[in-house]
């Protein structure tokens, strides 16, 4: 019988538990304009019903923050009744209709530029696309389409299509011949979110690469036109946190694609690369920002190797397109720090030392400590950023070299350099 009377009164003792559970009675976006509220509701994990957490309404901030149309959100909880409560979502938007416009010279240091021109909010659901048009001594296009959550909260779909053509310096043993090379592609990816943290995508790329020699090839230098497909995998995991302009956290980019040709010249080959980033405050304005990329791919002795030593990707002053390698380990590190913040506009200032270096095509893993290859950048930049436009952040750096056959120079683009 006493048993029976502590079973009972554990029983009644858990059911009253139950009944004081915090419940979500409504869910309330406020704020936005065009990002639409039923978009929201519907990619957040947060629901009315739902049992109330603030570890995943705080997740929930999170992945609103990531969103390109969103430059700060926040919640707020208030009692209803009957132990329900109601959760609002407080948004304040970026404008992101934006055009771009990037201004370099080429490797013969003649006037190039990329002008472009993206919505990343389209429909108010998150959906970006736009395209750009080049000119780098000859013309280029290319047209982007990616809605992460075209089909529900998990599944989406990107597509592009480029038509580039530029010249690119190839390297011969003992000569370094000049190209015009053009890529035409058309690639299709799914997009899967696995869940907060992680997501995958996963996809082919149908193009065609066309070499042409530049000049007198009186060396008889192949020329090329080889049709491709390409099968592309991503894995990324996203433990970010932003704050307008500063960034805290880790991620990491797993990017691996297999290449099959029509051209012995060009065989099949596979390429892989990892990037990881880590973020950390520095007190009120101060901001420590890393990048480390680690790539391998075929290592085939051939003159167009996949990993490039490159002023706008890699290591700021190197020069454009200077070197190719069939491994890669770059290093990027900087400082970051607000030197002035008024309402919209912020000045940013950073030091950074950029760092790299390359396996030559046909080598082994010694090529990676050679004094040749080797490439080390300190520099200094500013950033010119508008906290309420969607990446609206001009960058200016100079880098130095300091290692062997170093050069200078300064980098211009739109966007953290990373």
């Amino acid at each position: 019988m006493f048993k029976r009377t502590i079973v009972f009164l554990l029983l009644i003792l858990g059911l009253y538990s139950y009944g004081q559970e915090k419940i979500v009675h409504d869910l309330k976006i406020q704020g936005n304009k065009k990002l639409k509220t039923s978009f929201i509701k519907n990619i957040s994990t947060t629901k009315p019903g739902s049992k109330l957490d603030t570890l995943i309404i705080e997740q929930d901030i999170l992945r609103l923050k990531r969103l390109p149309s969103v430059s700060h959100a926040y919640y707020q909880v208030f009692p209803s009744e009957d132990n329900q409560y109601n959760v609002f979502y407080n948004i304040e938007e970026n404008f992101t209709l934006i055009p771009s416009l990037s201004i370099y010279t080429t490797n013969n240091d003649e006037f190039a530029y990329r002008a472009g021109l993206y919505e990343f909010n389209a429909l108010g659901r998150n959906i970006t696309v736009g395209g750009f048009y080049q000119h780098d001594i000859y013309s280029s296009y290319a047209v982007n389409f990616r809605a992460p959550y075209l089909f529900s909260n998990k599944f989406g779909l990107a597509i592009n299509h480029q038509n580039l053509t530029t010249q690119e310096p190839v390297f011969f043993e003992g000569e370094t011949a000049d190209y015009k090379y053009n890529n035409k592609s058309f690639e299709i990816l799914g997009l899967y979110e696995i869940n907060f943290k992680n997501r995958f995508e996963l996809g082919l790329n149908y193009f065609t690469e066309d070499y042409r020699f530049k000049g007198d090839n009186i060396n008889n230098r192949p020329e090329l036109n080889v049709h491709k497909w390409l099968v592309k995998g991503i894995y990324e995991y996203n433990n970010l946190d932003y704050f307008y302009q500063y960034i805290s956290g880790f991620r990491s980019q797993f990017n691996f694609q297999y290449v099959t040709s029509t051209n012995a010249m060009l065989p099949d080959f596979f390429i892989g690369w990892n990037d990881f980033f880590y973020f950390k405050r520095i007190g009120e304005r101060g901001n420590w920002a890393n990048r480390l990329r680690m790539g391998l791919s075929t290592n085939d002795n051939t003159p167009f190797a996949p990993f490039s030593v490159d002023n706008n990707l890699n290591v700021r002053g190197v020069g454009n397109t200077i070197d190719r390698g069939t491994g890669v380990i770059v290093l990027n590190t900087e400082y970051r720090h607000t030197l002035y913040e008024k309402d919209w506009f912020v000045l940013q200032g950073n030091a950074f030392v950029d760092s790299g270096t390359w396996r030559n095509p046909g080598g082994d893993f010694g090529d990676f400590s050679k004094e040749d290859n080797v490439k080390i950048y300190p520099g200094l930049g500013l950033r010119f950023i508008h906290k309420k436009i969607y990446n609206a952040i001009f960058r200016i750096d100079y880098g130095y070299g300091i290692t062997k056959n170093s050069t200078n120079g300064f980098v211009f683009g739109i966007g953290q350099y990373f």
